[in-house]
């Protein structure tokens, strides 16, 4: 028999019928100059910027940023480009509260601050070391080194807002919670 969920209190067993084909999209974070974040997430990261939206009578906008297979062919007409990125696994959605910018006084919480709530997010990458040695490249701010605390081979760094990310490399992670 496959493999289908771990068993804990609370868990359903069986996913609902009507649940069938949702699919984890998106997670946002509100970020203060896109253009910062933008550089962080395309550079640092290597994600690609799917798609903006501006929503001008609210003044905001949004980022829609992914890791792409090299052959996803991404519609170039904007309405196929929503379908496509709304279809999509693992987006990352920046948020841009317009005039944050140029509040040198304005921060957004981080979630690990108290009150703690939102955590982090993580990127999955095929050497962790050759990660660790581009992200020092960049002058990336570490929240965790893979080898500092229990967890080995796990690491946190900060983006511009100091969101934290966690970094694993899959190979890696074998012994995590044992």
């Amino acid at each position: 028999m496959a493999f289908t969920t771990e068993m804990q209190p609370g868990v359903c067993a069986q996913a609902p019928q009507e649940t069938r084909g949702f699919v984890f999209n998106h997670t946002m974070l509100r970020v203060k100059d896109p253009a910062a974040s933008l550089d962080f997430y395309s550079r640092v990261l290597g994600m690609r910027l799917l798609r903006k939206l501006d929503f001008p009578e609210m003044k905001f906008s949004l980022y829609f940023l992914a890791h792409l297979d090299g052959d996803a062919e991404v519609p170039e007409q904007p309405s196929a480009r929503n379908a496509f990125v709304f279809s999509q696994r693992g987006v990352l959605e920046l948020t841009h509260n317009w005039g944050t910018e140029s509040d040198p006084e304005f921060r957004y919480h981080d979630g690990n601050a108290q009150p703690q709530g939102f955590g982090h997010i993580c990127i999955s990458v095929p050497d962790l070391d050759a990660a660790i040695r581009w992200f020092d490249q960049n002058q990336v701010p570490y929240v965790k080194r893979p080898e500092q605390g229990k967890m080995r081979d796990v690491a946190f760094i900060k983006d511009v807002d100091g969101y934290w990310i966690e970094i694993v490399e899959p190979a890696r992670t074998g012994n995590l919670g044992s």
